[in-house]
C-alpha cells in the first residue's frame, strides 16, 4: 500500500503522509474510515513508531484526520470550502513557482506533462 524510498531527500514521515494525503483525496480511503493503529503500520513498513505518529500527529494538524482516545485515528470528512484560504495561499505559492519555472526556461508543455504525471502517479515522482 506504501512505497517509501529510504534513500529519497524527503524525510520518511513526509513521504508516509503525501501517500496518506493521496489516498484520502482520491477516497480510497473513506471518511471516518479507521487508520492503521501506530504499531501495526511500523512493523507492515519495518519503521520506527515515532515516525508513524509524527505523519499521524501533522496529518490531524492539517485537518486530514481526527483522533478518538482509546480508538485510534479515522479519515476526517474533506472540507473543500472550509479549507478556502489554505487553497487561496497554495495557489499564490503554485503560480510563484511556475513563473519562476518559466522563467529559468521550462516550458508550458514541461508543467502540463508534470501535472499530468503528478495526477497519474502516486507518489507524484518527476521522470
Amino acid at each position: 500500500m506504501f512505497k517509501l524510498d529510504t534513500r529519497s531527500r524527503v524525510a520518511i514521515y513526509e513521504q508516509l503522509m503525501e501517500q496518506l494525503k493521496t489516498l484520502m483525496i482520491r477516497e480510497v480511503l473513506q471518511k471516518d474510515e479507521q487508520l492503521p493503529s501506530v504499531r501495526s503500520l511500523a512493523q507492515e513498513l519495518t519503521i520506527n513508531p515515532n515516525t508513524i505518529q509524527k505523519s499521524y500527529r501533522e496529518l490531524e494538524r492539517e485537518g486530514f484526520i481526527y483522533t478518538l482516545p482509546g480508538k485510534g485515528s479515522f479519515v476526517a470528512p474533506l472540507k473543500r470550502d472550509a479549507n478556502k484560504d489554505k487553497l487561496d495561499e497554495l495557489q499564490e505559492e503554485i503560480e510563484k513557482k511556475f513563473k519562476e519555472f518559466i522563467f529559468l526556461g521550462g516550458s508550458k508543455q514541461e508543467l502540463i506533462d508534470w501535472l499530468s504525471n503528478l495526477e497519474n502517479n502516486e507518489g507524484g515522482e518527476r521522470r
